[in-house]
């Protein structure tokens, strides 16, 4: 099968046709998912991606009105570049799938109302996806993962282990309680004068510094629970920073360094505790850690989460970095795998803001 996967939730304007081939196997009990079953052979046919990194720039973070403004100006566009990319009319796609939450609610509502629009005009079924089960299926399309597996989700707007049983089938073990991980680095990043986008900023910074010279805080580290929380970590470096004012480069790099290596040690740390909660729970799975979102281009944190793996021996999954961040390629193959299960929603579907990837409508959908 042939999908349609649209992506506006945030900045970025994604249009993508994904192939599909193969049987996912037995289903479960559990909500929709299936226990074990393989996840078929996925093609990327096209993969359109455009940032709106021109028109936020000036405002420092994503403005939710410009954003949504350039999703209509540019998204019919990205959708027939897509389909010309793939040799794959839209006449012919089996099914049209969007982001139909969680995200920026004006920028959900272009994309989601498009889409209805193709299914209706074209007959086709409308697939409404969670970005955050997008993001959890990626590896399946990538490295072909059998369920379950634990997810680290770790991105702008979240950051999450979610044991991931089946399509439809999440549990939560851990989230963060105030600002996710992304928007950490950003508000840095940001505090620091070094231009959007923030994170990448902030690592380019940290290898030339001295992560010794700062020992900033990690919030919640010696609790039991695999809970995140960055905004201590966020106001320590603030002070830091003001206390020593007017900055100079090294102490830029220095504040950089601190910070991600109080992130990179936080992460590291609940990922060995979420391994060995898994091993505990599922004694029979062999583990495998899959790392989502944009955050996990971080190299430093991508080199403690190998060292955890290593040490724990896990499996680290990784998807190449533009299937990570936000795109339409995700969208298209978890509607696949629920099209496959014979799901489908129905054009009432409405757009959500909050939409938690463990919540009761995550299930089995029959439209």
């Amino acid at each position: 099968m042939r999908l349609l996967g649209i992506e506006t939730s945030c900045d970025e304007t994604a249009a993508a046709i994904v192939e599909r081939d193969g049987a996912s196997g037995p289903a479960s009990g559990h909500g929709g998912g299936h226990a074990n079953g393989h996840a078929g052979h996925g093609t990327i046919l096209s993969n359109i991606v455009r940032s709106q990194l021109d028109e936020h720039a000036p405002s420092g973070g994503v403005v939710p009105e410009l954003a949504a403004r350039a999703h209509v100006s540019h998204l019919d566009h990205i959708i027939a570049r897509a389909s010309a990319e793939a040799g794959v009319p839209l006449g012919d796609l089996d099914g049209i799938a969007a982001t139909a939450g969680p995200g920026l609610i004006g920028g959900v509502l272009v994309g989601l109302t498009t889409a209805k629009a193709l299914a209706a005009a074209l007959g086709k079924p409308l697939i409404a996806v969670n970005h955050l089960e997008a993001h959890a299926l990626t590896a399946r399309l990538t490295d072909g993962l059998r369920f379950p597996y634990l997810l680290l989700l770790v991105s702008g707007g979240h950051s999450q282990f979610v044991l991931v049983r089946g399509v439809g089938d999440y549990q939560r073990w851990g989230t963060t309680i105030d600002d996710a991980l992304g928007e950490a680095f950003d508000k840095v990043a940001k505090l620091l004068d070094l231009g959007v986008p923030g994170g990448p900023e902030v690592e380019l910074r940290a290898r030339l510094g001295d992560p010794k010279r700062f020992r900033f805080p990690r919030p919640l580290l010696k609790e039991d629970r695999l809970d995140f929380s960055f905004s201590g970590l966020k106001t320590a470096v603030r002070l830091a920073a003001e206390a020593i004012a007017p900055l100079t480069k090294e102490d830029v790099a220095d504040i950089c360094a601190g910070f991600q290596l109080a992130v990179t040690d936080i992460v590291t740390h609940r990922a060995t505790s979420a391994l060995g909660r898994f091993r505990a729970e599922l004694p029979t799975v062999a583990p495998v850690l899959v790392v989502a979102g944009g955050v996990a281009a971080n190299q430093a944190i991508g080199a403690g989460l190998r060292q955890v793996a290593a040490e724990t021996g896990a499996r680290l999954v990784v998807p190449p970095i533009a299937l990570c961040t936000d795109n339409g390629a995700m969208v298209a193959w978890a509607g696949a795998e629920r099209l496959a299960l014979g799901e489908t929603d129905g054009l009432d579907f409405s757009a959500k803001a909050r939409w938690p990837l463990d919540s009761a409508d995550m299930g089995r959908r029959h439209g």
